[in-house]
């Protein structure tokens, strides 16, 4: 997984901010006041929960299978 590969999927990213920690990247105050380390470790905590950027990332995963 890349930069890269999460930029391209960024919709999804923006998703599951919102589902997950509530954070709304459409509000111009989402980000206000806040680090780039802040943001990198929330899309971390992203990629090791059921979310919808690992899952497109990572579509072979365990994860997927035991939803169906």
């Amino acid at each position: 997984m890349s930069w890269l590969d999460l930029l391209s999927r960024w919709e999804l990213v923006e998703a599951d901010l919102h589902q997950v920690f509530g954070i709304d990247l459409d509000q111009s105050s989402a980000l206000r006041g806040r680090s780039w380390r802040w943001l990198r470790t929330r899309i971390a905590g992203l990629l090791v929960c059921d979310s919808r950027i690992a899952r497109a990332l990572d579509p072979g995963d365990d994860r997927a299978s035991r939803r169906r």
